[in-house]
């Protein structure tokens, strides 16, 4: 590590106070995902988990500031804590996103530096940005002159040809130097050519030794540890290491309830809810009611629920009857008790 590195690493830690709240929720976080993780899925992943943090999709800057699109920063006050990630490169216009999410009330503001799609790049933002770790620091201080709400990066190891042991120290180290004291690192490189957003999820080769050597490098900085982790094994393998926090993305999405409904318990110490999943539905029930009651599609809010039963008896039951049903005109929260019942109904067969 250069002598830059190291000066700065002993500033940040004689300047350090304490995590904030909202870094003590991210200990276990649910990763932002385009698609998936919107405001009904951040509802449904709430009841699961009271302790978690959770993220929103992508939002840009440009949509925020130039397109007026503010409905992107809507949500439900029962999701708190929650962070909103924003995605762009330029700094002044980050700092207005920011200011529109503090004033949404978001208790974090994330920054992409992570996201390898064509249409982020177009755009010269997302992991793109590991190039340029200087712009990465103008922006966030932007953004953290703008509100008090903290701002944090996510962040790939590097990028393409980059040599991820060289680059992310020095990364870290600029963007650190402007302020952010929380990051969470995808422990892949990011091809920005000739692999697609998913190929990019799963052919670099995860290092999480290197993530883990930050932390020794960076021992007051909040980090996090994502990509690849699918069981709250892992989750907790990495903080008995050291890391400060794991982001899960895929598994906590498509294995919610094997995620999230024992989280609280397990990584935060809480005691046991003894909720089921069944009572976890039930409970979206009056949301689906009042979501349906303004117009709302039940298809919307059920997609994001067809995994809480997986790998349990009668789960395609469950699965199938939503994914057939759900976009029906007469479809609704009764469409979901059916879902369970019909699966109840063909546990026997597997017991």
């Amino acid at each position: 590590m250069s002598d830059n590195r190291q000066h700065l690493g002993n500033s940040i830690s004689q300047q350090k106070k304490g995590f904030t709240t909202v870094s003590t929720a991210a200990r276990l976080s649910v990763a932002p995902m385009m698609d998936w993780t919107d405001r009904h899925c951040r509802y449904f992943h709430r009841l699961l988990s009271q302790r978690a943090l959770l993220y929103t999709e992508m939002v840009t800057s440009p949509a925020l500031v130039r397109g007026g699109a503010l409905h992107l920063l809507e949500y439900s006050p029962e999701e708190h804590p929650v962070a909103l990630q924003l995605g762009g490169s330029d700094p002044a216009e980050l700092a207005e996103a920011a200011r529109l999410g503090a004033e949404a009330g978001y208790d974090e503001i994330n920054l992409n530096v992570g996201c390898p799609s064509d249409r982020v790049q177009n755009g010269a933002f997302g992991a793109i940005l590991m190039r340029d770790p200087k712009l990465v620091a103008a922006c966030c201080a932007a953004m953290r002159a703008a509100t008090d709400v903290e701002i944090t990066v996510k962040c790939r190891i590097g990028v393409d040809d980059q040599e991820p042991s060289d680059v992310l120290p020095e990364f870290i180290a600029r963007v650190a130097g402007a302020g952010v004291a929380r990051f969470s690192i995808h422990a892949r490189k990011a091809w920005l050519q000739g692999l697609s957003p998913k190929e990019n999820r799963d052919i670099p080769p995860l290092d999480y030794d290197l993530v883990q050597q930050m932390k020794g490098l960076f021992p007051a900085l909040h980090l996090s540890l994502n990509g690849g982790v699918a069981t709250l094994d892992v989750a907790e393998a990495a903080l008995e290491r050291g890391m400060d926090g794991v982001m899960i993305g895929r598994a906590a999405y498509h294995q919610s309830a094997d995620i999230l409904l024992e989280a609280d318990h397990r990584i935060f110490g809480d005691a046991p809810h003894g909720q089921s999943r069944e009572d976890i539905v039930l409970k979206m029930l009056p949301y689906i009611d009042e979501h349906m009651a303004k117009g709302g599609k039940l298809g919307q809010v059920t997609r994001h629920m067809l995994g809480i039963f997986a790998g349990k008896p009668g789960a395609r039951h469950w699965k199938r009857h939503l994914s057939e049903n759900a976009h029906k005109s007469d479809a609704g929260s009764h469409t979901v008790v059916t879902a369970i019942e019909l699966m109840q109904a063909a546990r026997p067969a597997f017991e």
